[in-house]
């Protein structure tokens, strides 16, 4: 949930930047002063992880407003864009106040994805993508039609790592790239109208879709591209979705939009029943209309055999722009939505009955305690990290899988993260890309 383009219009006026990880077990944050990371295994407090009032810089200056902050899991390694330099992205070690390097491109970086094995910068007309171990650009997607939004998905499962972006600025095509082969996999013809939301699977074997008409969301199989599952949102109105989010075992889908009302489907293939004689004047009266179904247009049929919401959240507003994580905590299934309010907002969502959710908690996205005794006092012993700066006087890299720093500078380092030729020269700490 990238805020920088309205931040004056959201209720919370330090908020630009909010997302969860990519398995919903920390929530980063963007503010004008620097950002955060709390983590997501409690639902009476948010623990602060980290604070940055500062973005790698040294000697200390003025706290930088970061626009786009992304976690790598719940590794050390982050990739921070600022205001102040739109076009920079820096990937550093949060947790040593280290910068492994920074990349400047041609134009402004609209949103970072990150997995195991690729961090992916999306500008309005081209995609990078790097390898995650050495940050080498392996491949430039160029031209791509106008993606003002930085709309983009990125599957965190490295047996398929995909990358799914609009083919279309005029209907809601998505391109499916696979990212080890470098290669096209596939183009989907998902919507009529212009994509509004893509989203992945943990496994990357699901694609969800919405297009800016909000009424429908739609899962396909990856990389064949096979429509799974028809939902629909709502047939009254229409919106702007905001986020879709899969749980992490694929069985659920939420779909949040610029009303109050989030959506959460459930991925299950209906077993048929043999058929009942119906017994009320209503059973009858579906019977006849399920009938006509082969008489109506094919739009109107669509309608009778898309599936419906499983349960329902009812937000507390409407309006903001905001995100949406469905999350396992403390052993039960919770939906959450960060909100351009300043708010995050946890609720219970029912495996088996659905229904509308309840709400169990707020917290402020600062990390301050409102409302009262909304976050527990913290002992000694768990007290957030906080740096005022980082220093990069003596820069050291990034180890992916154990999440820690190694090695007495930043050669060294980066050689113990690349996965080809020892020999082979090391990238460059910048690079100015065409």
């Amino acid at each position: 949930m990238n805020l920088a383009s309205q931040s004056g219009e959201t209720g919370c006026s330090q908020l630009l930047f909010a997302n969860f990880n990519q398995d919903n077990t920390s929530l980063a944050v963007g503010t004008k002063s620097g950002y955060k990371f709390f983590s997501l295994s409690s639902v009476d407090k948010l623990e602060q992880i980290y604070e940055c009032m500062c973005v790698c810089v040294w000697p200390p200056a003025d706290p930088e407003d970061v626009c786009i902050v992304e976690r790598l899991f719940s590794s050390s390694l982050v990739a921070i864009v600022s205001l102040k330099a739109p076009r920079k992205l820096k990937v550093c070690h949060f947790k040593k106040g280290t910068e492994i390097c920074n990349y400047s491109y041609s134009n402004t970086i609209l949103a970072v994805r990150l997995n195991r094995q690729r961090l992916i910068v999306c500008l309005e007309e081209s995609l990078y993508i790097h390898n995650i171990r050495d940050m080498k650009v392996l491949h430039t997607i160029r031209e791509t039609p106008p993606n003002p939004s930085g709309l983009c998905a990125l599957s965190i499962n490295s047996d398929n790592c995909y990358l799914a972006y609009p083919g279309s600025a005029t209907i809601g095509e998505v391109q499916v790239f696979d990212t080890v082969n470098l290669r096209a996999a596939n183009m989907i013809p998902a919507h009529d109208s212009p994509l509004a939301a893509v989203v992945f699977d943990a496994s990357g074997t699901k694609l969800a879709t919405a297009s800016e008409k909000g009424t429908v969301i739609r899962v396909f199989s990856i990389p064949e591209g096979q429509k799974l599952f028809e939902f629909r949102r709502g047939v009254k109105r229409c919106v702007s979705i905001c986020s879709l989010a899969f749980s992490i075992e694929g069985l659920y889908l939420s779909a949040s939009s610029n009303t109050e009302t989030v959506h959460i489907f459930k991925l299950e293939t209906q077993k048929e029943k043999p058929a009942e004689e119906p017994t009320t004047w209503g059973g009858y009266f579906g019977k006849v209309l399920m009938a006509s179904t082969t008489y109506l247009p094919s739009q109107v049929t669509e309608m009778f055999t898309q599936g419906r919401a499983f349960a329902t959240v009812r937000l507390p507003f409407s309006g903001h722009k905001n995100i949406c994580a469905l999350a396992m905590i403390q052993k039960i299934p919770r939906l959450l939505v960060a909100a351009a309010d300043g708010y995050l907002y946890l609720y219970n969502l029912d495996p088996q009955e659905g229904g509308e959710c309840s709400l169990m908690k707020q917290h402020r996205l600062d990390g301050s305690a409102e409302p009262p005794n909304e976050i527990l006092e913290q002992g000694s012993h768990d007290r957030p990290l906080t740096a005022q700066a980082y220093n990069t006087a003596g820069m050291k890299g990034y180890c992916e899988e154990a999440g820690v720093v190694g090695g007495a500078g930043l050669e060294d380092d980066l050689s113990d993260l690349r996965l080809d030729d020892e020999n082979e020269e090391q990238p460059p700490l910048i690079l100015e890309t065409d």
